[in-house]
């Protein structure tokens, strides 16, 4: 497995990374990405001492109990890590569906090459997927700019090179290679759209445009969260970027395009349903606290608005226990979480979100983003008068106004609108996992059962509509 001491020299590979408008020299020093780098180095060591081993989160589930034991094990061990999982396991996942519906395809050993490869490396992904996409009226061949989506704009024996953006790319600047995957499926005429690869983040051509919703230094002692948790999102941009053969996992076939991202949202959901759960509990945490500090928990509406955020909690949790109970295996011996449950569970949590927040603000009050600031505290002059005025029923104004921002981080600062919108965009969006959910879901069982409770046949067919 990679050191942490490795993981920091990996990086100095010529990668191409703007910040602010400004040309980054060394991503490991960079005022806002260099702490976050800092993250992804202590999960190495903290992986090499958990698992000295092997990384459990890398191996194929075989079993259901495979499947929950690493899901267990990437929860403590920050977002690359995840990206990463879910990424491998998005690849895995599609070599054994395209391996199932086009059994002499060269493409699903080649990627398992890959990602035996990629497991041996320790590497980290981050997911390439959606498109600039141009006007979204029009599909990728009639975009008035061929590149709105990422396509190959040439071929030679010896692989393609490929030119577009993709948006919205956590952790693009601290990955090792970034999976590049089609969002959407594709048509006859869009073969050149249809390119699924892996491309190191310091090929010549590949640029990373960064943003971030991480605090400044002087905001970091009012964001135990943002400080940990906010990483940089990119836009990615490949400039005519040549990519070998070996590294191809589709090209050109656009009846197997649709399949990457398929796969890719099968994993990245029940991930966001694993973090929608801890968010859920951290929800239900905060909103007591503060009820207390407030001298509120035995008023009879802040008792009702904790009761809710129980309930959302409490369904969030059985919607991933179902997505992990109840798996199913693939024709190669790979373990998936049900689909059914992990979209549902999702579109649940997302959807769910603003209200149960608004909850946890109500109970907090307004000073969730008017509470002073710790450096106000630690002022001789003022910090006296600000900690007196800032106690409540605990007395202690210090630790009631850091559970302001505490709240503020979560659900109304930077990193709370970050929250509010990944939450519905992360996966796909709510039509997504609308669309998966009703898929899978047993409609003629419910029908059937429908019909016996009311004592009816088969209904009678429908006329047609004049």
């Amino acid at each position: 497995m990679m050191s942490s001491t490795e993981y920091r020299a990996s990086l100095d590979d010529g990668r191409r990374v703007f910040f602010g408008g400004e040309r980054v020299a060394d991503v490991r020093t960079h005022e806002v990405i260099g702490p976050c780098a800092d993250i992804v180095a202590a999960s190495y060591d903290l992986i090499s001492e958990r698992y000295p081993d092997g990384s459990p989160f890398t191996l194929t589930p075989r079993s259901l109990e495979d499947l929950r034991a690493a899901n267990d094990a990437i929860r403590p061990l920050g977002i690359m890590t995840l990206l990463t999982y879910a990424s491998m396991m998005a690849m895995s996942t599609a070599a054994s569906r395209i391996g199932e519906a086009a059994p002499n395809s060269e493409y699903p050993e080649r990627i398992r090459g890959m990602l035996e490869e990629f497991r041996e490396r320790d590497v980290r992904f981050a997911q390439c997927i959606t498109d600039a996409k141009g006007d979204r009226r029009l599909p990728p061949g009639k975009q008035s700019d061929p590149d709105a989506y990422t396509r190959v704009v040439r071929r030679s024996a010896e692989g393609v090179w490929i030119r577009g953006a993709k948006l919205h790319i956590t952790g693009a600047s601290l990955a090792h290679e970034l999976m590049v995957i089609p969002t959407k499926a594709m048509k006859p005429g869009e073969e050149d759209y249809a390119i699924a690869c892996c491309v190191p983040v310091g090929s010549e051509g590949v640029t990373i445009v960064d943003t971030s919703t991480a605090p400044s230094r002087a905001e970091v002692p009012e964001s135990p969260f943002s400080s940990h948790d906010s990483f940089p999102e990119a836009m990615v941009i490949f400039e005519d970027v040549f990519v070998p053969n070996d590294r191809i996992m589709l090209d050109g076939d656009i009846g197997f395009a649709s399949i990457f991202a398929h796969s890719l949202g099968l994993w990245e959901r029940v991930a966001g349903l694993t973090h929608m759960v801890d968010d859920a509990d951290l929800l239900v945490g905060l909103a007591h606290l503060i009820a207390e500090a407030n001298g509120l928990l035995k008023v009879s509406h802040i008792n009702q608005k904790i009761s809710d955020l129980i309930m959302h909690a409490t369904m969030l949790r059985a919607s991933l226990e179902a997505a992990l109970g109840h798996g199913s295996q693939g024709h190669d011996g790979t373990v998936f979480p049900n689909e059914l449950y992990t979209n549902a569970g999702k579109y649940f949590g997302a959807s769910s979100w603003h209200p149960m927040v608004q909850k946890v603000q109500e109970i907090a009050g307004g000073s969730v983003i008017t509470a002073p600031t710790r450096a106000d505290m630690d002022n001789p002059e003022i910090g006296p008068a600000v900690k007196q005025h800032m106690a409540g029923a605990t007395g202690d104004g210090e630790y009631r106004a850091r559970l302001f921002h505490a709240i503020k981080d979560l659900t109304a600062g930077n990193f709370g609108g970050w929250k509010a919108v990944t939450k519905v965009q992360g996966g796909g969006g709510l039509y997504a996992q609308r669309i998966v959910t009703r898929k899978h879901f047993d409609l003629d069982a419910a029908r059937d059962a429908a019909l016996a409770a009311t004592g009816l046949s088969v209904p009678p067919p429908v006329a047609d509509t004049p």
